[in-house]
Parts: C-alpha cells; sequence; structure tokens
C-alpha cells in the first residue's frame, strides 16, 4: 500500500463503503436501480444533517463575527500600517475573543461535502447496476442524460437543473452575506456544473437530489417551527410506508414487511415527541457532565483493532496460503493493513468529526455509545455466530448465512443485558472505561500479533519453497505409440450424480465411450486429508493405516501416498507429469519440493494459471473490503448478520458484474461469476492446450487434481456455462423431470444442491471435449483413464442415502469412471470399489509386480475384501490443527460389499484414533 491508497482508505472508501451498503440494501428491497438513488439520498442527507447542522451553526457564528467586527478592522487597516497594523488587529481580535483561524469555520461545510462528494463520485459513476437502466425520461443511468437535441448537439439537461436549484439555495442562504460567501458558493455552483456535465446520469440524479434537499433545507431554516412541520411530514411519509409496504409492495416476505412496518412507525416517533414534549419531563443528568475524550477515541481504537485487524487475522490464520495466488502474489498481511485503515477511518476519524461537531452535551451520549458498542462488539464476535460451516477465500460460506428467529432472540436478549451492565459500569466508574478500552486494545493487539506472525511464517515458507516458481505454465505429452495413463482426482466430485447428468446429456457416453461407471464405490474420509491417501497410494493410506503407522507425522504419510504413483511409473521408464498434488506437504499450495528427489518427474501448479490479471486484482481489491465487512458482519448482532453478509456479496455494488463472487436469488437466477470456481474451470477449458501430441513411442503418465467441483456456482443451462447473469427459469421448468434416472429421484430443493450438480455438469463436459481432442489425434484408445474423487459432500439428495444416525452416506460416495486401454462403450458396474484401488487400476497389466517404492509392499486390492472397509468420521479437515502422528480420535462407521443395503453400514464407535477392531499393536 501506497501512502496515498492509505491516505484513500482512511478518509474515503469508509464513506464509499457506506453510500454502496444503503444503495444496495434499498435495491435489494425497491428492486429499482433509479428510486434507490432517491432512498440512498434521502437516507445520507439525514445521516449527515447533524454534521451540517453543527457546520451551518459555525457558518453562522464567523458569518456574525465577521459582520461584527467589520468596521473595527476596517479601521485599523485605515489607520495603521505595517507591525503596527499587525499588533493593533491582534489586540482587537483578542478583545473579542477571536482568532483568525476561526475564518476556516466557514469552510467547514466546504470540507465536508468534497469528501462525501468525491465517495459518491467514485461509487455512482463506476456502478455497474445502473448500465443501460432508464428512469422516467432518461434512457440510460450510466450515462450522460443527452435529454435536449439542438442542431444535432445533445444537451444534458440534468445538471443544468441540478445548478438552478443550487443557485436558487445560494440567493436564499447567503442573503445578507458578504461578498466572499457569496463568490465561494457561486463558484462552487459552476464548478459542479462543469464537472459534472458529462457525468452518468445517475451521478448526477443524486447531486440533483442533494441540492433539492438542500434547498428544502435552507426554506426550513427560515420557518417558524420547522421541528413541528418536519415531524408532520415525518408521519406522512411512515404511513405512505406503513400503506405501501402493507398492501402494495410487489415483493413481500415476512423481513421485508417487518422492515416496512418498523420504518413506518419509527416514522411517528418525531411527531408524538413534538405532541407531548411538554407533557413529558427529563430528567437528563449526563447533559451536565462533561464529555471524555480520550475514552470515546479509546473506543474507537478498541472497535478499530477489534474489527480490522483481530477478526480478519483469524480468518486468515486459519489457513493463510488459501488467500495467495502463485500467479499474482499479493501477501495477505495487506488485507489486514487495508481492514485496519477502513476501521480507523470508519470509528476514529469519520466518528470522530461527528464528535468534534457534536454539542458537548451530545459528546456525553457519544462517549457512551461507544463504549457499549465496544462491550456488544466483543460479546457478538466471541460468543455468537460460531459452527458456520466452511469460508471459502472469498469470504463466502459453503451452507450460506442463516440463524434461527430462537438464536436471534437469544442474541438480542443477551445483548441488552450486557448493554445494560456497560452502561451501569460507565455510571459507576466513569474514569476507569480508558484505561479499560486502552489496555482491551493492547490486549487485542497482541492477539494479532500472533495471528500475524503465523501468517507470516506460512507465506514466509511458501515464498522459501519457490512459490513464485511453481508458476509455470504446465505441459504434458500424449504418445501417439506409448501407452497414456491419466489419473485425474476431481476434488468432491458426486458419484451420485453420474447417472443424472448423462441421463440429461446422452451425447456424453459417446464422449465417455469406454467408460465404466462404478455405482457402489465408498471413500475412506468426508475430506480431502483423509479421503486422498489412499486414492493416490492404495491400501496402505486408508485413515486407520496411517493411524497404524503412529510413529511418523501424517504429513510425512500424506506425502508419500502423493509419491507412490508418480515414483513408480518413473521408474517404469515413464514420462511423469504432477499437477497440483493436493496438500503436498500439508500446504495449501501444493509444495511441488516434495518431488525434488526425482528430476524426470515434471510438476506444475494450473489452478489459476488462466486467469488474467485483470481479473485477479479485482479479486483482491473485493477481498480488501469485504475483510472489513466481515469483521463488521462477526462483531454485529445475529439479526443484523444476514443483511450484511447479503448472500456472501456484502452488498457489494459491482459484485455481479466483476469476476469476483457469485449472488444467487433463489435457485436459478444469479448475478457475477466466482473467481475460484473460474481458477479450476479455465484449466479444464485450456486442457487441449495444455496437450502435447506425440509420435514418439514413449510412455507418459499424468497424475492431476482439479478442484472444480469444490468450488460450486450456478451455470447457465442448458449449456451450464459460466455468465454475469444466470436466469435458468425456463429450462427448469421444462426439464424438471430429469433429475430422475434409474428409478430414483435426486431432490434438487435448494441452491446450494443445486450448484454442485451444476459444477459436476460442467467437468464432465469440458472433458468430454477434451477426450474428443484426444480421439481426433489419436491419442484415445491407447490411454487409461481414471476419473476419481477424494470424497462426496452431504447434501441430503436422497432419503435412501441416510445412515441410521442421520449422516448422508453420499459424503463418502466418490466419483470412480475408468476407460481402459482399446474399450469400448459406456457400461456401469455395481462391483464393490473404493478410491483406494486407483493405484492398482493405474498400474494393472502395464507394470509388473507393481510395489510401494517405498515400503517394498505389493499394490493391489485385495484388502479390499479381506476384511471391512473403515470410515473415519471426522470433520477436523484443517491440516494445521489434524497434523500430528495420527488423525485426532473420531467415530468410525464400518461398511462391506453393497453400500446400497444399509445392513452392511455399522457405526463401531463414537470417538476412537482406531476402531475397536484394529486396535492391535501398531507398526514400529
Amino acid at each position: 500500500m501506497s501512502f496515498w491508497d492509505i491516505l484513500y482508505t482512511l478518509l474515503l472508501k469508509p464513506l464509499q463503503l457506506l453510500f454502496e451498503i444503503i444503495y444496495m440494501m434499498a435495491n435489494r428491497v425497491i428492486g429499482n436501480p433509479g428510486l434507490s438513488i432517491i432512498v440512498l439520498s434521502l437516507v445520507m442527507n439525514f445521516l449527515v444533517l447533524p454534521l451540517y447542522r453543527r457546520a451551518d451553526a459555525m457558518q453562522e457564528e464567523e458569518r456574525d463575527m465577521e459582520m461584527k467586527l467589520r468596521k473595527g478592522v476596517a479601521h485599523i487597516k485605515k489607520t495603521f500600517s505595517g507591525d503596527e497594523r499587525m499588533m493593533m488587529l491582534q489586540t482587537y481580535y483578542r478583545q473579542n475573543h477571536y482568532k483568525p483561524t476561526y475564518v476556516l469555520r466557514g469552510a467547514v461545510s466546504l470540507f465536508l461535502e468534497i469528501p462525501f462528494f468525491i465517495a459518491a463520485y467514485q461509487f455512482l459513476s463506476g456502478l455497474q447496476l445502473l448500465h443501460g437502466v432508464s428512469f422516467g425520461p432518461v434512457s440510460d443511468l450510466g450515462k450522460p442524460d443527452g435529454l435536449l437535441s439542438v442542431a444535432g448537439v445533445s444537451i444534458n439537461v440534468l445538471p443544468i437543473i441540478m445548478t438552478a436549484i443550487n443557485l436558487v439555495s445560494c440567493v436564499i442562504f447567503t442573503k445578507g452575506s458578504s461578498l466572499k460567501s457569496k463568490i465561494q458558493l457561486y463558484a462552487m455552483a459552476a464548478f459542479f456544473l462543469v464537472f459534472l456535465y458529462a457525468s452518468p446520469s445517475g451521478l448526477v440524479f443524486y447531486w440533483t437530489l442533494n441540492n433539492t434537499f438542500s434547498l428544502v433545507k435552507t426554506i426550513f431554516y427560515k420557518l417558524k417551527n420547522p421541528g413541528k412541520i418536519l415531524s408532520i411530514l415525518f408521519s406522512a411519509a411512515g404511513a405512505f410506508l406503513l400503506v405501501y409496504g402493507l398492501f402494495f409492495y410487489s415483493r413481500p416476505s415476512l423481513k421485508r414487511i417487518a422492515l416496512f412496518v418498523g420504518c413506518g412507525v419509527l416514522f411517528q416517533l418525531p411527531l408524538l415527541y413534538t405532541l407531548l414534549k411538554k407533557k413529558l419531563r427529563f430528567n437528563l443528568k449526563f447533559t451536565q457532565e462533561t464529555a471524555n475524550k480520550k475514552a470515546f477515541f479509546a473506543g474507537g481504537l478498541f472497535l478499530s483493532v477489534l474489527v480490522g485487524v483481530v477478526i480478519p487475522s483469524a480468518v486468515i490464520k486459519a489457513s493463510p496460503q488459501e488467500f495467495i495466488d502463485i500467479n499474482y502474489f499479493y501477501h495477505p498481511l495487506w488485507f489486514i493493513a487495508s481492514s485496519f485503515c477502513f476501521a480507523v477511518g470508519t470509528f476514529v476519524i469519520w466518528l470522530g468529526v461527528f464528535y468534534w461537531l457534536a454539542k458537548p452535551s451530545s459528546r456525553v451520549l457519544f462517549d457512551r455509545a461507544v463504549w457499549i458498542l465496544s462491550g456488544v462488539a466483543i460479546v457478538d464476535y466471541m460468543f455468537f455466530g460460531k459452527d458456520l460451516g466452511n469460508l471459502s477465500a472469498n469470504l463466502k460460506y459453503d451452507n450460506g448465512l442463516d440463524f434461527t428467529w430462537k438464536a436471534q432472540l437469544l442474541n438480542a436478549a443477551v445483548l441488552v443485558v450486557v448493554a445494560l451492565v456497560f452502561y451501569l459500569v460507565f455510571r459507576r466508574w466513569k474514569k476507569q472505561v480508558f484505561p479499560i478500552l486502552l489496555v482491551g486494545s493492547v490486549a487485542l493487539g497482541c492477539m494479532s500479533a500472533l495471528n500475524m506472525v503465523s501468517i507470516n511464517t506460512s507465506v514466509g515458507e511458501f515464498q522459501a519453497q519457490g512459490g513464485a516458481d511453481n508458476a509455470e505454465t504446465a505441459r504434458f505429452s500424449l504418445s501417439k505409440k506409448g501407452k497414456n495413463v491419466v489419473v485425474l482426482m476431481l476434488d468432491r466430485a458426486m458419484g451420485q450424480y453420474v447417472p443424472y447428468i448423462f441421463n440429461e446429456k446422452p451425447e456424453l457416453k459417446e464422449q465417455f465411450s469406454g467408460f465404466t461407471y462404478y455405482s457402489n464405490v465408498i471413500s475412506f474420509g468426508g475430506y480431502t486429508n483423509f479421503g486422498s491417501p489412499a486414492l493416490w497410494g492404495g491400501y496402505e493410506y486408508t485413515p486407520v493405516e496411517m493411524n497404524r503407522r503412529d510413529g511418523e507425522s501424517l504429513v510425512e504419510k500424506h506425502n508419500e501416498a502423493l509419491k507412490v504413483l508418480p515414483v513408480l511409473f518413473d521408474q517404469n521408464g515413464y514420462d511423469v507429469t504432477v499437477c497440483d498434488p493436493t496438500y503436498a506437504n500439508y500446504q495449501w499450495i501444493p509444495d511441488l519440493s516434495i518431488y525434488d528427489d526425482y528430476p524426470d518427474i515434471q510438476k506444475y501448479i494450473t489452478k489459476g494459471r488462466f486467469t488474467d490479471a485483470a481479473t485477479k486484482e479485482r479479486h483482491i481489491q473485493s477481498n480488501i473490503r469485504n475483510f472489513f465487512c466481515y469483521g463488521l458482519l462477526k462483531s454485529a448482532p445475529l439479526c443484523f448478520q444476514e443483511v450484511l453478509y447479503d448472500g456472501g456479496s456484502y452488498n457489494q455494488g459491482n459484485s455481479g458484474v466483476l469476476y469476483s463472487q457469485q449472488k444467487r436469488e433463489g435457485r436459478f437466477i444469479s448475478t457475477g461469476i466466482s473467481s475460484l470456481f473460474m481458477d479450476c474451470y479455465n484449466v479444464l477449458l485450456n486442457l487441449p492446450g495444455m496437450t502435447d501430441i506425440t509420435d514418439e513411442g514413449v510412455n507418459t503418465f499424468l497424475f492431476m487434481t482439479n478442484d472444480i467441483t469444490h468450488e460450486p456456482i450456478l451455470l447457465q443451462e442448458p449449456d451450464y456455462e459460466p455468465a454475469q447473469y444466470v436466469d435458468n427459469s425456463e429450462y427448469e421448468k421444462a426439464y424438471a423431470d430429469r433429475f430422475t434416472a434409474d428409478g430414483r429421484t435426486l431432490q434438487i430443493e435448494t441452491d446450494w444442491q443445486l450448484v454442485h450438480y451444476h459444477a459436476n455438469m460442467a467437468a464432465m463436459l469440458q472433458l468430454g471435449k477434451w477426450f474428443d481432442y484426444m480421439r481426433e489425434n489419436g491419442v484415445y484408445d491407447n490411454t487409461r483413464i481414471i476419473l476419481v474423487s477424494d470424497h462426496g459432500k452431504d447434501l441430503n439428495q436422497d432419503n435412501s442415502f441416510k445412515l441410521a444416525d442421520g449422516t448422508d452416506k453420499a459424503l463418502y460416495y466418490p466419483l470412480l469412471m475408468v476407460k481402459d486401454f482399446d474399450s469400448k462403450g459406456f457400461v456401469t458396474s455395481e462391483e464393490f470399489m473404493t478410491n483406494g484401488d486407483v493405484p492398482t487400476l493405474a498400474a494393472e497389466e502395464i507394470i509388473e509386480n507393481p510395489v510401494n517404492p517405498f515400503t517394498g509392499k505389493k499394490i493391489d486390492s485385495s484388502e479390499k475384501t479381506a476384511h471391512d472397509q473403515y470410515i473415519i468420521n471426522s470433520d477436523e479437515w484443517n491440516t494445521d490443527i489434524n497434523n500430528g502422528k495420527t488423525f485426532l480420535p473420531s467415530g468410525w462407521y464400518s461398511v462391506h460389499d453393497d453400500i446400497w443395503n444399509q445392513d452392511n453400514w455399522k457405526k463401531v464407535t463414537d470417538k476412537a484414533v482406531l476402531p475397536p477392531e484394529c486396535e492391535q499393536k501398531t507398526e514400529k
């Protein structure tokens, strides 16, 4: 971050974020970008009204003082000169309690207007939602209005209207003011006319509304009872909201109706207060108290450290390398630095501006509010909103964010108690508030420092391993005359989906000719660290066998499994290529150095390699913004978290048109494209380009992982391709029956279920195209291809898959499809298989008596039928935690023969390192 980046983040980005959140919330309720601009203008103007009222009052004080001193100053300037004049003026000012620097008071409104204008300009001028949207006579809010055309020349009318309103306001406001004040305001009006003349009409419309509000505000100042009139207008607006929300709103939902009703009731409070204020007597003792400036700014610092540093650093620390792109390196610590600047700008600078401009009695309220907010925020973060599932590198929860009414009510009750306790503490021990907040800030800072040291260490390890050297574009060969073996692991691909995918796209059977689909398959765990080692290394690397070898670390055994097949084929004369070996060295970005002892093995990282730099930069900028928003979310009451989360877009205005993340509306409609999905999709799209066809009689082996099925998004049907805007409503109506195949029906009741189906379909379609390319180049028949996954996903899409304890067997049902040399047709096999059969299938009949290069044991599948197979039932997938010599104690299932037969499944223990049947002396 440069100095200017820091300054911009401190001063302008908080305002821009405020504009964005208000606008997106309004547009989500109203559904009209033009009307949402009106709501944005009203909300922003009422929010900053106290600021401008105080600024106007200061300006009025300065103007009155100037008028009072004008004659005396003129006399001194006329009578004296040089140093004598200067001394006389200083004396005169001192006698009247005036300082020359007070002249800046007259410019406070201007100083406030500039950052708000810049923030509004940056937000609305770049808001893609306005492009192509008409509003009234304006055909496109994303372009200049061009409402008049004279002699073929378009004239923008909105800037002229804006300036006219501005001039009327200036005439009223500057009546009786000095020429200097008038020139200042008229010059500003002329500046905005010139500057905004060619701007998008949406931006000009917003500023026109602001000028209208300013004019109305100026007129109100001239009225006898402005407060009473305003309260009546508020009441009328509230009545309108009530009627509209209850009877005419076209997009009703319980939460939105409650919003309309709540706003309608709140808008009655000003009138109620006006009518009853004479009968009510408030004993506001705090109005006589002195504000505690130190406590206020200590509270701002506490919130800044919590929201901007502690929460983001905790997220990144959980998996630092997940936030690194080797093809476009950006240190994760900069996300924390940016978030902290965001937070300081919000809680210290801009909240401090409100504090500085507030009346002394109001500052006491600010002191208490910040103290109570600090307590509420820390309680919310520490005790609520836990166990929400996996959080992606886009700061999006896999299973979404949703809280029951019971949880929200409990949270609200606890926070009311917390607020009351903090209020009483403030009343009783007011002087202790500042040291408590200061100590709390230091404590949070120390926690953050430990997190950041851990993050920096992890990133440093990645860089030390030559991470930047892994960005070379992958190339691998397929031979026309030799034997080719391809093992492709699709992370979290669903074996359950294959019949439905091929039912919907029967042309895939021709593209996948020669493949056998295995429909009776298990994985040895529901996550990659449990399910993939056996896939790579065979039955010596099931969770049971890895736990038996309790004298070695898990990472050593995992690395060994990853090397079994590449080293075996390398030793047997094959040209070996490895791409993206999952969790190599237990690193999120695979550590390719585990193959350094085998110079003939080519190794690459392909994930993200085919995504352009501009897209990656947008993804980084999105995360810079969203880390602060995530901090706000985690420190907010549960009833506000879903609104702040906004489907994972965090109310980002351009999330739907930027290549960063996807926001879904129901099951069939979405905006935006997930960069995480595209990082993987683009690899499959470019498989033909990475493939070199050779006429040499060499044998080749390709060992590859792709995460397309692990980063699912909604795709445009029927081609299942990514699109900025997806609407599958019509296709889903026409082909709703496609989810029934072989007498079973796949339940698609949520968008989370549907996006997984889409990602699996997209993978198959792209692989089909690669297989066509292989056919065209004469390398399909002489290639053995194994498509496999490390595990499935528990999406509860088939009730017959439920075990007795409610577990969805689909979690342990991986994809397994095998095409042998010269095989034809597409067939389904019900033979009992596991993904631990992959090494046997890969080496079968082409490597004589294959043995594990590291243990010397024969590679075969005899263990599969020798006893029941044991599946580890653990959710601890994080290798930063589950990285000892054995997997952490967990539950275990046993299964044999037919996974569809419920009687073949048994839960053997709830928590153990090994199933009871396997507890025997471990290997030394």
